[in-house]
């Protein structure tokens, strides 16, 4: 863990939905540890009131920027101002620069300078100039759309599911409200890391597909810090991977290793 990279992960608030949030800090969690995480914007206007649960969910500080002037955006010079603090405090590898505003290029060409990493998220409107200054850029809203797909197929796969284990329920005679409550919190949560583990292993694994369980544990912790195979019935990581049917197992001297199946 101690060799992983750290990021500051600064959101320009007044220009990205909440609704990312979590691609934001999943895709951040792919590259590093998120040491710092700050929003800005200004708290006072309606339009931000949305990301509150967002911000404490997911333990972002925000930083409230008064719009001094109107027409000029007093929150891009607070999140570079504060980026340039950071970097010269010698504590983390990289950044993570949360914007479609083209405003922050020169930012992003001056970290890099610096040495430092810089990945830059927004959505397909963002100019080719930000894009261009960052090492790697993610486009949160193909990544959402993306996710809505998925999100959809798991749903109707776990709907068939619900409607079988209803039945084997009724058949043993079980109090079908319970049984029906009891698997929809089980799937739920099944789904979820699901999810992330066929994101993680297609992101992290080497050229054959391969990725050790060890990164892939430490990386659900990072984005599911209450993620413990023990909720799922399970004493080792290694034997609740092993339950997937979705992936391929194989143990060699070095440890335990995933790849997603085909078909």
């Amino acid at each position: 863990m101690d060799d992983e990279k750290k990021f500051a992960v600064l959101i320009d608030a007044d220009n990205i939905s909440e609704r990312y949030i979590k691609f934001i800090l999943d895709e951040i969690s792919n590259e590093g540890v998120a040491t710092y995480k700050r929003i800005y914007g200004d708290w006072t206007t309606p339009n931000l009131k949305n990301w509150k649960a967002a911000l404490i969910d997911n333990s972002i500080l925000p930083f409230q920027q008064f719009a001094y002037t109107s027409g000029k955006n007093a929150t891009d010079s607070a999140m570079i101002i504060d980026a340039m603090d950071i970097f010269y405090s010698g504590r983390v590898n990289g950044f993570c620069i949360v914007s479609s505003d083209s405003d922050f290029t020169r930012l992003a060409a001056r970290l890099r300078e610096g040495g430092m990493i810089v990945i830059g998220m927004g959505e397909s409107k963002t100019p080719k100039s930000f894009i261009s200054a960052c090492n790697r850029f993610k486009y949160l809203d193909i990544l959402a759309t993306e996710s809505a797909k998925a999100d959809i197929e798991e749903k109707q796969a776990e709907s068939k599911n619900v409607v079988r284990l209803k039945t084997d329920a009724d058949k043993a005679g079980l109090n079908s409200t319970a049984a029906k409550s009891a698997v929809s919190k089980s799937a739920a949560s099944k789904r979820t890391i699901k999810t992330a583990i066929l994101s993680i292993t297609a992101e992290n694994s080497d050229d054959n597909g391969w990725l050790n369980i060890g990164e892939l544990g430490n990386k659900l912790v990072k984005r599911y810090p209450d993620f413990d195979v023990r909720n799922f019935n399970f004493s080792k990581l290694s034997m609740f991977v092993q339950s997937l049917d979705y992936l391929v197992t194989k143990k060699v001297q070095n440890g335990v290793y995933i790849k997603i199946r085909e078909g």
